[in-house]
């Protein structure tokens, strides 16, 4: 490295933004992620014995994958290489992997690739790296928001260890407040600012686990706030709601969040709650989800989870599906909200749903007989000579509009698909099968 490298990455460090400052550079400093990182768990053994294998670091924004990546590089005795997979390509792959032969064949020495964002990279570039992984020419260390089961190539994810980090707890956002805003070498701690508590707790809140988030709006605060008679800059509650302006939603549409979304909304209609239910479609739609992906859940919940309970479930969900493609956002939030109120707030039966399968079942692993004779089409020529239709008995001809007579095919006349519960209208369904069994058994 020359002087005026030297000089340049020394200017952006100390005018880097705050979130990037503080930054720890050991695992002691590091807030949150016991779980991975604790002083009992592999990982932070592995870290501090310089014993590493790849590894995946997933989990939202502002959750420390960037910071362990950077600890790490604190930390290791292997050469340690970053690129990020939005605007890197092959050629800076060639040229890490160049490098890290060399210096594993006349050195001995390893060389760990850091890679953020992993999930940007497309298969051809990560099958790239697949080899090199295998046979130790480098170390790799993915990070990405999403899940990597879906966006990281299945050889690359059997060789590397994967560790979920998770959305940091309030008090730990307020932990890395504090030491911000004290910290006079990395940190606020020159300008002589105070945090209030109130604002605090608003900052580590609103953050929603997203320690960057947090730290960029005290930054923001710090800078823009006059001192106060008594010559610090206060940070108060009022300070705080100007630097963020909106509470911001972690939400993408392709992935965890979103199907994490839909899940909790669709057991949400399920258990009958639908204060919950109408949180998450909020949640859905403040995110700018598909409307109309939102309408064919609610669809295929009324089958599924409400069904013959309440017939009229599916009408009302079919009939918001069809209004919300005709006039679009913002009004289409409130056929979505009362096809969803409903949904959630009707009997419950998957009868309808236990059967249709149990019925296929049947189809798939038994005998197919043939329909009754007397069952089958009668309506066109030849079919009387054929004997088709021949006994058929004419339900309204009956008392009741009723004959018992059977209907499944010869082998399987035993077998019972459809069981009615007992709430809603499946309870009348229930009733009306109970009489006309009488009424069949009285007909003989």
């Amino acid at each position: 490295m020359d002087l005026f490298e030297y000089m340049r990455q020394s200017t952006m460090e100390s005018e880097s933004p705050l979130a990037s400052r503080m930054r720890p550079t050991t695992l002691d400093e590091v807030v949150g992620q016991k779980h991975i990182i604790g002083k009992d768990k592999l990982l932070y053994r592995a870290i501090q014995a310089d014993k590493l294998s790849s590894l995946i670091f997933y989990g939202p924004p502002g959750t420390g994958k960037t910071t362990l990546a950077k600890v790490i590089a604190n930390t290791t005795s292997a050469q340690f290489e970053q690129i990020n997979a939005t605007i890197a390509g092959k050629k800076d792959m060639e040229e890490v992997v160049k490098a890290a032969k060399e210096l594993r064949g006349m050195y001995g020495r390893k060389t760990i690739l850091f890679v953020d964002e992993i999930h940007r990279f497309n298969k051809g570039q990560q099958d790239y790296l697949l080899p090199y992984v295998e046979d130790g020419t480098i170390i790799l260390i993915g990070a990405t928001t999403e899940n990597p089961y879906f966006e990281v190539n299945g050889a690359l994810l059997s060789r590397s260890a994967v560790f979920e980090l998770k959305s940091l707890e309030k008090e730990d956002i307020k932990q890395l407040l504090y030491r911000a805003v004290s910290d006079e070498k990395k940190g606020m701690g020159s300008f002589g600012a105070v945090l209030e508590e109130e604002a605090a707790e608003f900052l580590a809140d609103v953050a929603g686990g997203d320690a960057r988030a947090a730290l960029n709006a005290l930054e923001l605060g710090v800078l823009t706030t006059e001192p106060s008679p008594d010559g610090k800059i206060h940070i108060s509650l009022h300070v705080a709601e100007e630097c963020i302006q909106k509470r911001a939603v972690r939400y993408d549409k392709n992935g965890d969040n979103h199907y994490d979304t839909i899940s909790a909304f669709i057991k949400s209609m399920r258990g009958s709650d639908p204060d919950a239910a109408l949180y998450y479609l909020a949640r859905m739609l403040y995110a700018g989800e598909d409307i109309t992906f939102i309408a064919r859940r609610i669809m295929i919940c009324a089958s599924e989870d409400v069904g013959m309970a309440d017939p009229q479930a599916l009408v009302v969900a079919a009939s918001a599906a069809q209004v919300v493609e005709r006039v679009g956002m913002p009004e289409a939030r409130i056929p979505l909200a009362q096809a969803a109120a409903y949904v959630a707030t009707a009997p419950k039966s998957n009868a309808s749903y236990l059967a249709i399968d149990k019925a296929l079942e049947a189809v798939k692993n038994r005998e197919n007989p043939p329909v009754p004779v007397y069952l089958q089409d009668h309506h066109y020529h030849g079919a009387d000579e054929l004997g088709h239709g021949l006994g058929y008995q004419y339900a309204h001809d009956y008392p009741g509009h009723y004959v018992k007579q059977q209907y499944l095919p010869d082998g399987l006349q035993d077998m019972k698909f459809y069981e009615p519960g007992e709430l809603g209208y499946e309870k009348k369904v229930r009733e009306y099968l109970e009489f006309i069994e009488k009424l069949g058994n009285y007909q003989k």
